[in-house]
């Protein structure tokens, strides 16, 4: 599951670094960092719609739970 995340956010955000932690080794809970140019200028709801977007149906089966923070490079120090 952790290669099919990844996957689907680089197929939108190129030049996105994942950071995916399984919360309970079933593959199904998960948190992240996600890390993009494609962020600036967007609100956190907006970069949360994009990831979701990004992932599909995805968040409506395999991923049961997905917490994470969507920020640019410039906002992690990165």
């Amino acid at each position: 599951m952790q290669s099919q995340i990844t996957e689907r956010l680089r197929a939108v955000f190129p030049d996105i670094q994942v950071e995916l932690t399984d919360m309970t080794g079933g593959g199904d809970h998960w948190q992240g960092v996600f890390i993009s140019a494609a962020f600036a200028g967007k609100t956190m709801i907006q970069r949360h719609r994009a990831i979701y977007s990004a992932l599909g149906d995805l968040m409506h089966g395999p991923i049961h739970a997905l917490t994470f923070k969507a920020q640019t490079p410039d906002e992690t120090g990165a």
